[in-house]
């Protein structure tokens, strides 16, 4: 025990160096725990998507084809469609609030009420697949469903597969970041998007959203439609919307059909007449302030 300055104790002065010394590696560890749980540049998004290729540079948005009534319909899909009494649609099964299942099994949302909206204008029955995104945006659909009635947009690339009607809707493509990050504003991002940001890929958006919420941390940020991040921060998913001043894009969302499948013009030229009728009489607008709270089925190109 040290009784005064002259004994073999150390100094009071040299017991705080020590104190001091000692808290260095403590402090060290804290900052290195810090620095590894910083904000990574990787973004989620699904497979296949507009969000992906926005990301890598690649995104070509384009707008349909002229469409004309076709002279004959003999042999179209429009026809076996009708003599097969059922329309059979492709959709989603988690992609809310566009498309999902229901503990019962039944699908809803806003792509599933206008996909059965045009079977019953049609005069058919409906019928739902689930493929894979990328097999959906692909083609060569091998006739095992009819139309995609999935939030697609228009795309150059797209085009080269599929015929588009006019759009039934469209959305804003938004950000979002895990809560654990602190950030709610795109200006605090250290890193530039897209030219910043690395891809990562899982086979829907709404995967990504999951992952977050499961605690992976290779990733904390995630490009989707503005709608569906909305619907998962609702739905208490640990997300913040940061959107830019300016959407990041606008899409324009169409329904598809295979152009390796039968013949279709005639189809193609109902179903663009049934969207363009559904325009007119508030359906669309009826269902998007339905299931997004807003009407989203107005160009906004082509209101400015």
């Amino acid at each position: 025990m040290c009784a005064g300055k002259d004994s073999a104790c150390p100094q009071e002065e040299d017991m705080e160096q020590m104190r001091r010394l000692a808290v260095v590696p403590i402090a060290m560890l804290i900052l290195a725990a810090c620095q590894g749980a910083a904000l990574t540049n990787v973004v989620c998004v699904g497979e296949a998507t507009t969000y992906l290729d926005w990301l890598n540079g690649d995104f070509q948005p384009d707008e349909p084809e002229p469409i004309e009534e076709p002279a004959d319909t003999s042999g179209d899909l429009l026809e076996i469609i009708q003599e097969r009494g059922t329309l059979i649609v492709s959709t989603d099964p988690n992609y809310e609030p566009q498309s999902f299942l229901e503990a019962d099994g039944t699908f809803v949302g806003f792509d599933i009420d206008v996909a059965t909206e045009i079977a019953t204008r049609l005069g058919v029955e409906i019928a739902f697949e689930t493929p894979e995104w990328d097999a959906i945006t692909a083609g060569s659909w091998s006739e095992r469903w009819d139309i995609s009635v999935g939030s697609m947009t228009i795309t150059t690339p797209r085009k080269e597969a599929l015929s588009f009607t006019r759009p039934y809707y469209f959305t804003p493509a938004s950000v979002a970041v895990a809560e654990s990050a602190g950030i709610d504003d795109i200006a605090d991002l250290p890193f530039e998007l897209p030219e910043g940001g690395e891809a990562t890929t899982l086979p829907t958006d709404s995967n990504c959203a999951e992952a977050i919420e499961a605690g992976r941390e290779e990733f904390s940020l995630w490009v989707s439609s503005e709608t569906t991040i909305d619907s998962a921060i609702e739905r208490g998913l640990p997300l913040v919307k940061i959107p830019p001043e300016e959407p990041i894009f606008t899409e324009n969302l169409a329904v598809a059909i295979d152009k390796s499948g039968p013949p279709h013009a005639a189809l193609l030229f109902e179903i663009d007449r049934i969207i363009g009728e559904m325009h007119e009489d508030g359906t669309l607008t009826a269902l998007s302030e339905e299931w997004f709270e807003a009407d989203l089925t107005q160009d906004p190109v082509a209101s400015q």
